[in-house]
């Protein structure tokens, strides 16, 4: 009788042997180089260029000149000066919403805008003054960042408005320079003022809506987001199969142990019964789990807590549903069909990381109907925005109800198919 160490060659041989065959490197060989490229393109295709991709960034634009218009003028310097903004600004990279400045503060604190440019209220008469050799200083524009909606967005559009108050200042200051005639001497009080004439407009930059220091500058409503996408998708998979491998339908494989219990008579249905009700029980423990993580050890600023672990159970256990619907009706390639619809597809186009108004059309569209975008606009409403419906959080309360509906009606919808056509999952058991 040969030993076993005697077979350790034959063994490996026949490894090697198997390794030659083309068919059994080609199944493998095209589906993975399938998902490397179509992850390549979906993750690299929306980040490489978000000022190339911009359309219609959302920022307020506040008037609130109340001085009268300058001599042979119809309108205020400040109106004037708005106008030529919005004008000299492509319609299709920015939306400037004209507002006054209650409605400018109300649309940062909902999240409606990435930023604002404020014109003063003394703005006519503050220019007039440049005009006399008496100011020794320019009038000021506001620019108000948020950075709730992501570090990326309020700065984008800080950029925008800081670049567009500064060319407005250019030319405005060629027409002040030219209407306003040098001394002979060009010193003094009248080249200071020619000086100030040629800029006359100075930008300040301050934060609109303020969030707290311990936020992540902006991006913990994202990461938190993606760990209650997380835990909904990879705890549903492990309960998916540990319950396959509980009720015998797939191995047990430990180190070198490898077992398969007595496969359990069960329909389809009945099994996924089971995992659902199993998932709405063990993200009550994840999302408490992340909770006391996030808060209670890292300290992350979470204003209305308990809403927040509402949602967040909320949103995990509709993700966690999807994957078990998803699984049940796709068997094998389920949980990869389910890590793109939660996960590949999800990330890029979330808006979390990069508005969407950066990216290329495609994930616009994806952002419509994608659950992170919707569960991320909802967290960032609790984390940043005082909880307010209007702000995102009643539309991703609505998109977690459709997912959880959708997720019922396709999973059990599917399985009573199986059922009623006959196709069992159990197998007969091999003897002893």
């Amino acid at each position: 009788m040969a030993s076993a160490g005697s077979q350790d060659g034959p063994r490996q041989a026949r490894a090697l042997v198997l390794a030659r065959h083309a068919k059994l490197w080609l199944v493998p060989s095209i589906l993975c180089g399938l998902l490397a490229v179509v992850l390549s393109l979906l993750y690299m295709g929306g980040i490489l260029n978000p000022t190339g991709h911009l359309h219609r960034l959302p920022i307020a634009l506040v008037n609130a000149d109340q001085g009268p218009p300058p001599p042979g003028r119809t309108e205020s310097l400040g109106a004037r000066l708005s106008r030529e903004i919005v004008a000299g600004t492509p319609g299709s990279t920015v939306d400037w919403r004209q507002v006054d400045q209650a409605e400018a503060m109300d649309l940062l604190s909902t999240g409606k805008v990435y930023g604002a440019l404020l014109v003063p209220q003394a703005f006519t008469a503050d220019v007039a003054a440049l005009t006399t050799g008496r100011a020794t200083e320019r009038p000021t524009l506001t620019v108000l960042t948020n950075p709730g909606l992501g570090s990326l967005g309020s700065s984008l559009a800080s950029q925008i408005t800081q670049s567009a108050a500064h060319q407005a200042s250019l030319a405005l200051g060629k027409e002040l320079t030219a209407a306003v005639p040098p001394t002979a001497s060009g010193t003094g009080t009248s080249a200071t003022a020619r000086l100030l004439l040629a800029d006359p407009l100075a930008v300040t930059t301050r934060v609109g809506h303020p969030i707290g220091t311990h936020s992540g500058l902006g991006l913990s409503a994202f990461y938190y987001t993606l760990l209650a996408v997380l835990t909904g998708f990879i705890g549903g998979n492990i309960i998916h199969n540990g319950v396959d491998t509980a009720l015998g339908y797939s191995d047990s494989e430990l180190g070198p142990w490898h077992t398969r219990r007595p496969t359990v008579p069960i329909t389809r249905t009945q099994t996924l019964l089971l995992k659902m009700v199993m998932t709405a029980g063990i993200m009550l423990l994840t999302t408490t789990l992340v909770m006391l993580c996030s808060v209670t050890v890292l300290g992350m600023d979470a204003p209305h807590q308990a809403l927040l672990w509402v949602f967040a159970y909320c949103a995990s256990l509709a993700v966690g549903l999807g994957v078990q619907a998803i699984n049940a009706a796709f068997g094998g390639i389920g949980q990869l069909v389910s890590m793109f619809v939660f996960i590949a597809l999800a990330l890029p186009s979330s808006g979390a990381t990069i508005p969407l108004q950066a990216v290329p059309g495609f994930y616009r569209f994806l952002g419509v109907f994608e659950p992170m975008r919707q569960l991320s606009d909802g967290i960032r409403a609790i984390l940043f925005f005082d909880a307010r419906a209007d702000a995102g959080l009643a539309r991703g309360w609505t998109m977690i109800a459709v997912g959880v509906v959708l997720a019922l009606a396709f999973g059990f919808g599917m399985t009573r198919y199986y059922d009623r056509k006959g196709l069992h999952r159990w197998t007969p058991q091999p003897s002893e």
